[in-house]
């Protein structure tokens, strides 16, 4: 069937491929306003609800939690009901968890609302590189999709921004704020703004062609891939129709080969897998109780805080202006190695700082201004390389037949990765800063040899080519 449209709509429009980038990384925005808010707040909750440090790490590790489901279940729901009903759900959860967060009355339903974000940051995780990569033309695919890693870092700086002006007008975070509320209360309230206007942007943007030929629906597809493509659609439909044949709805089985996980979905899971164990989770959960352990005051530690997140905005512009340009592989490596030379300088700091009465390395001489330069320079490898380019090729690496599935599959080893670095660096802390760095380290090794020897290059192709 032969569908004819102005010649005004067969002109791509890079404008309008970035509007629809921009609302589905809002997602990602909200992901990380969602996981750093609690961070402000961990203080007072405790003192309200006069819950125990192992009840106060339920209530922060339960999101982790709620993300590992929620990443699991949404690749499977978008195959099957659209990427843009599941944009529109998470929009709910985010919603619903920011106003419950703040309204919750014992540290037992604090946990739940918190788990319920945590569904809607696991959904948003896989369904925002998803719909960029679907809606991209291949020559913008990188940038647009790095747009996910810089929405993250800018939710995270945005939530610690909140929790700063919030704490600082009330005296403290348990001190009574607006209306006089508590101001730890009002610190998860701040979410409900940007979680309405994702809904509405969600409402507004158009479905994934790639989910639209899958369903059949052949003419929208067709129009939506005349603004964002543009060429001859017909064509491009029918290479996309060839992709994503299957007679039946898709599941997880599509994901198995002849000896268990197809390749691509063990690579893909890997990379999402030691994006979190090189240990940059621990740089923002901990940075403050890190740096006061070696030595900084509490107010400087919060600063330094505020410049890793800075600087780690900074980075993913530069990753951002490269991606499409250099590549994915070429990234990764640069980032592999100096992740690897940061951390082990790290590990070497804190392994050979003498220790204080309490047990905590202490950094004389220039050993606090070396951990210092270090960090933020390992915070700078990662957020030009690991932080940005594995969303890009989650998004972009598995074909059009099993993406919603792998990338459930890759981003739940993700959140489950994350939970386990993030509960295990207190232990090992106290165990030795530079026992757990050096296992940082380790990972960042590791990660450099994966992807010299597993990784393809994806910079270029179109999605149909994805085998």
């Amino acid at each position: 069937m032969t569908v004819h449209h102005p010649p005004a709509l067969n002109q791509p429009s890079a404008y309008y491929v970035l509007m629809l980038a921009i609302v589905a990384a809002l997602g990602g925005f909200l992901f990380g306003f969602d996981t750093a808010v609690i961070n402000g707040a961990v203080g007072a909750l405790g003192k309200e609800f006069q819950a125990n440090s192992s009840q106060i790490g339920l209530a922060v590790s339960s999101a982790l939690l709620g993300s590992a489901v929620g990443a699991f279940f949404a690749g499977q729901i978008a195959d099957r009901y659209g990427r843009i009903k599941v944009m529109i759900s998470a929009a709910g959860l985010f919603l619903m968890s920011a106003v419950g967060s703040g309204i919750a009355f014992t540290i037992w339903d604090f946990m739940v609302w918190r788990l319920v974000g945590g569904l809607a940051v696991g959904a948003a995780s896989v369904i925002a590189p998803a719909y960029i990569a679907e809606v991209s033309p291949a020559h913008l695919r990188g940038r647009l999709g790095s747009l996910q890693q810089l929405a993250i870092v800018i939710g995270i700086f945005a939530a610690l921004l909140c929790d700063y002006f919030i704490a600082l007008g009330a005296g403290s975070a348990e001190a009574p704020f607006w209306f006089n509320i508590p101001a730890w209360r009002w610190m998860f309230w701040t979410e409900i703004p940007p979680a309405i206007l994702y809904g509405i942007g969600s409402l507004k943007i158009p479905e994934s062609p790639r989910y639209l030929v899958a369903q059949g629906r052949e003419a929208e597809a067709e129009v939506i891939l005349a603004r964002v493509v543009g060429g001859d659609t017909q064509t491009k439909v029918m290479e996309i129709r060839a992709s994503v044949v299957r007679e039946t709805k898709p599941r997880l089985s599509d994901l198995l080969g002849r000896h268990g996980l197809l390749p691509v979905v063990w690579i893909g899971t890997g990379l999402s897998v030691l994006q979190q164990l090189v240990g940059i989770n621990v740089i923002f959960y901990y940075s403050s109780v890190l740096w006061q352990a070696v030595g900084f005051s509490e107010q400087d530690s919060l600063w330094i805080t505020v410049i890793t997140s800075v600087t780690n905005i900074i980075t993913t512009l530069v990753a951002i202006s490269v991606v499409d340009k250099f590549g994915r592989k070429p990234l990764l490596i640069l980032g592999s190695i100096g992740m690897t030379i940061t951390l082990g300088t790290l590990a070497t700091v804190f392994g050979s700082a003498p220790l204080d009465a309490a047990g905590n390395p202490n950094l004389t001489g220039n050993a606090g201004l070396i951990a210092l330069f270090a960090a933020n320079i390992y915070v700078f490898c990662f957020g030009f390389s690991w932080g940005p380019v594995v969303w890009v090729m989650l998004g972009e690496m598995f074909n059009n037949r099993i993406r919603g599935a792998a990338l459930s599959v890759a981003a739940t080893a993700q959140w489950i990765a994350n939970f386990v670095v993030s509960t295990t660096f207190p232990p090992l802390k106290d165990v030795g800063l530079g026992f757990a760095y050096g296992l940082y380290a380790t990972a960042a090794a590791i990660s450099l040899f994966f992807v010299l020897l597993l990784i393809k290059e994806t910079r270029g192709k179109e999605l149909e080519e994805m085998v």
